[in-house]
């Protein structure tokens, strides 16, 4: 049965309106993708690795050459460059921003207590997926409202999956907007003894089978600091209210959002109880065009190589 908390994680809608009123001071001077991309990467602050990323006092991750490390600011403010909502918990993010391949990890933590794995075999993605499109159906509900296009989940790309080696779970959905576009959220969880990491992929979907061996490469860097590793649980430690299954579909999330932006459709819902109304909301519907965004193109789409800001 599942069970737990569903969260919205509202993230990444493809607009970058701070990166085209910066562009407005150099109308007209024409900058490669590599120039404009080395421009954003230094608006945040980032860091080019080699070099191991600070995740709170809870954990590291090592970061290889070739990509870029952003503290907890910088990737607010990346987030805010792209015209999304920070939550204001980001502990960091490793981007790899050039001109032959763009992704992000977002890293965030929840402080949810230690989160049992006994249903790792009895994951139903059936079940799990059902849930997910139920509740999506409500936030859509809240999105036209806003006048915002809605989202459809349309299946899995990669169905949930424990590891009990690493203690790490893994899922990916494919989400598609009214208007067509597509995105892959690629979501891994690694559980620790006080809570759950959270590392989200951004790419597009076309990008999924390139990037993953080097986003795996990336979390093999990860690990816990001492004593907050999964295996270091002690009897009397916090407990999570939920499992496997109610991580898939949200977790503790939801304490971290602002309740304030969504407190009518939360009211609306509050009867649920514990089956609060989350949904995944598409990261990054249409990646692609969040970079088409920084760049002028041949056309609209994105169609041919941009090779400016987008000053429109």
């Amino acid at each position: 049965m599942l069970r737990g908390w569903m969260a919205l994680w509202l993230l990444l809608v493809p607009c970058a309106r701070a990166a085209q009123e910066e562009a407005a001071q150099d109308a007209g001077q024409e900058l490669t993708i590599e120039q404009a991309l080395a421009r954003v990467r230094a608006e945040i602050g980032a860091q080019a690795g080699p070099v191991t990323g600070a995740l709170g006092q809870l954990a590291h991750v090592q970061v290889p050459e070739g990509l870029d490390w952003a503290d907890p600011a910088g990737t607010q403010k990346y987030l805010r460059l792209t015209r999304n909502i920070p939550s204001e918990t980001e502990l960091g993010s490793v981007l790899a921003l050039r001109a032959e391949r763009r992704w992000f990890v977002i890293f965030t933590f929840e402080d949810s207590g230690y989160v049992k794995d006994d249903e790792r075999d009895e994951l139903d993605p059936d079940a799990i997926l059902a849930t997910i499109r139920e509740n999506q159906e409500r936030v859509n509900e809240y999105r036209q409202e806003q006048g915002l296009e809605p989202f459809e989940i349309a299946g899995w790309e990669k169905p949930p999956f424990y590891d009990p080696k690493t203690n790490n779970l893994t899922w990916g959905l494919r989400i598609r907007s009214a208007s067509g576009g597509e995105s892959i959220n690629w979501e891994v969880r690694l559980l620790g003894r006080s809570g759950v990491m959270n590392a989200q992929l951004v790419l597009a979907p076309e990008d999924l089978k390139s990037c993953l061996p080097e986003f795996d490469a990336l979390l093999a860097g990860f690990a816990y600091d001492p004593g907050l590793t999964y295996g270091e649980y002690r009897e009397g430690d916090k407990l999570a209210e939920y499992g496997l299954a109610g991580l898939v579909v949200g977790g503790g999330a939801f304490a971290a959002a602002k309740l304030g932006l969504f407190g009518k459709l939360w009211a609306s819902l509050g009867k649920l109880g514990k089956l609060v109304w989350v949904a995944v909301a598409g990261i990054a519907i249409g990646i692609k065009k969040l970079f088409d965004k920084f760049f002028r193109g041949k056309g609209e789409g994105g169609k041919g190589e941009g090779r400016s800001f987008n000053q429109g």
